[in-house]
């Protein structure tokens, strides 16, 4: 067995059906064991693009995505989705193709040093040299990459190293160890919600997939705690009920935050607990909150690292809801008075109000007739821009739709992200949220689709700048443009070009006639919005 044909057999044993790449001559033993192994080879157009695919099919499936790029030029291009994956607490396994081992320190063609290039942002960097290492070194890195605080490990592979012949060595995994709270611990929690008049539970991404969400369902409703959502995991509780206390961004209201900053208990579950989480360190407030803060994470490094905690557990937070959900003992009266006031303002942010703006399609009208008319179970993937903030205010998503969205607000990653859930979930309907600025940066994977018959249904926002940059060059240098102006091309053609469907809409056009078409089409689709610089987001106008 080669090298390369035990690396696979080790990603088959780790549960991999698919890999993300740009070929490139580093790495062309690994291809070859790749041919007919039963592992899907999704070929992309670009590194970043294919780690973009890596990281969305990891947060779909919880088992790490894996790409491979070529050294030198492919290792620097997916280095966007690396840093994406240690931001978002993803998954992520990255093997490069690296200079044969003769060659070694001797300044060759494309060579470089991968610690000293991802050591800052990587769990792991390890250069696999030595192939009798590998049953030992692979089944390390994937554990690695899922346990605790997951992320990016990297794995340079020498091109002679992957020919070299290992035996019939056995490809295991090992699992990750198991994590609990005690008996005593959930009766100390159950004691401190039933003491609190006003507790809050913020959910984040850790609950993802369908045994957190339906925790976080029956905790909540057994124990009337009101739920907000930290920034992109708007999809693990159900924003239509009662409960629902709001998504955790950049752009929640002053009422909001002013409502939720009156409760006495927050939980945290699920989350770091980072600066968008928890509002700039003010909700909690660190170092020291003025609440009491429980924090539950599966890893101890997150928990009092910036603001303190009352009570940190190291546990999954699903365990811990699921046994808090089965409590008997009935939660204060006064409690209800505070679920309707965060009620109240949940509603009113959820309020959609169009500026009626002059100088394009009001593009948070685009996203209410997507909303009203996808599927209750459709995939949402939002690239980073002011497009997006419409969804997270105005789509009353719950646990049957999917939100991937790049938590490190990474342009470029909709597209990419659209297509890998069009792959591993083909009969969803999968809608992408895209900018002018991020559709060319990495809209090229539209061919990807093309060639893998994924069926993106992609949502393009084109107001000619670059939105988020301009809202605040303008509170910042009124008046003073500079760097923020696109010229764009026809993205209708652009879209014909690559064999999608196409649709336009403009001013005047009846939204919820086209927007109906352009769901119903077949295959890929892609949708050009002539909207409003001017109506710029759901936070406000430029």
């Amino acid at each position: 067995m080669r090298a390369a044909d035990f690396i696979v057999a080790s990603l088959k044993a780790h549960g991999v059906k698919r890999v993300y790449c740009v070929p490139g001559e580093s790495y062309l033993a690994l291809l070859d064991a790749l041919y007919h192994s039963g592992i899907d080879v999704i070929i992309c157009r670009h590194e970043g693009g294919a780690g973009f695919m890596a990281v969305a099919e990891a947060r779909m499936t919880g088992v790490p995505g894996v790409v491979l790029v070529s050294r030198g030029p492919g290792a620097t291009n997916v280095s966007i989705a690396v840093h994406m994956a240690e931001q978002d607490a993803v998954p992520l396994i990255v093997m490069i193709g690296q200079v044969a081992r003769d060659e070694k320190y001797r300044f060759v063609f494309q060579e470089m040093d991968y610690a000293a290039v991802f050591g800052s942002f990587a769990k792991g960097v390890f250069e696999l040299s030595d192939a009798s290492r590998l049953p030992e070194m692979l089944p390390r890195s994937f554990r690695l990459a899922t346990e605790g605080v997951p992320g990016p490990v990297i794995l340079p592979l020498p091109e002679d190293m992957l020919r070299d012949e290992i035996g019939e060595a056995e490809a295991f995994t090992y699992p990750l160890p198991n994590l609990g709270a005690s008996a005593a611990h959930i009766d100390q929690l159950q004691e401190m919600i039933l003491q609190a008049e006003r507790p809050l539970l913020i959910a984040g991404g850790v609950l993802r997939g369908e045994k957190g969400a339906d925790a976080l369902a029956k905790f909540a409703s057994a124990q009337r705690v009101p739920v907000a959502l930290t920034w992109k995991n708007q999809d693990v509780f159900d924003n239509g009920s009662d409960l629902y206390a709001g998504h955790l961004d950049f752009g929640t209201l002053p009422a909001q935050r002013e409502i939720l900053s009156k409760a006495d208990l927050i939980i945290a579950a699920g989350t770091r607990l980072g600066d968008v989480a928890s509002l700039s360190y003010t909700l909690p407030q660190a170092p020291h909150p003025t609440q009491t803060l429980v924090h539950i994470y599966p890893d101890g490094q997150p928990i009092g690292r910036v603001t303190r905690a009352d009570f940190g557990l190291i546990a999954n937070p699903t365990d811990v809801l699921a046994a808090l959900a089965n409590s008997t003992r009935v939660a204060p009266a006064a409690r209800e008075r505070w679920i309707s006031s965060v009620h109240a303002a949940t509603l009113s942010a959820q309020k959609f109000v169009s500026p009626e703006p002059s100088d394009g399609v009001d593009f948070g009208r685009v996203t209410m007739a997507l909303a009203k008319l996808a599927p209750p179970n459709a995939i949402v993937t939002t690239d980073a821009g002011n497009m997006s903030t419409w969804v997270h205010r105005h789509w009353l998503l719950t646990p049957r739709n999917l939100l991937l969205g790049g938590i490190v607000g990474a342009m470029g990653y909709g597209v990419p992200a659209a297509v890998a859930a069009s792959l591993n979930a083909p009969n969803r309907t999968v809608i992408c949220f895209v900018g002018d600025g991020g559709v060319l940066m990495t809209g090229q994977e539209l061919a990807t689709a093309m060639a893998f018959g994924a069926s993106p249904k992609i949502v393009i926002s084109d107001n000619g700048i670059y939105g988020t940059i301009r809202s605040h060059q303008e509170k910042n240098f009124a008046g003073r443009v500079s760097g923020t102006n696109l010229v764009n091309p026809d993205f209708a053609a652009w879209a014909t070009s690559f064999g999608a469907h196409s649709f336009s809409l403009k001013m005047g056009d009846d939204i919820e006639k086209i927007v109906s078409e352009f769901l119903n089409s077949s295959g890929a689709a892609v949708l050009h919005v002539k909207s409003s610089a001017f109506a710029l987001s759901a936070r406000g106008t430029l």
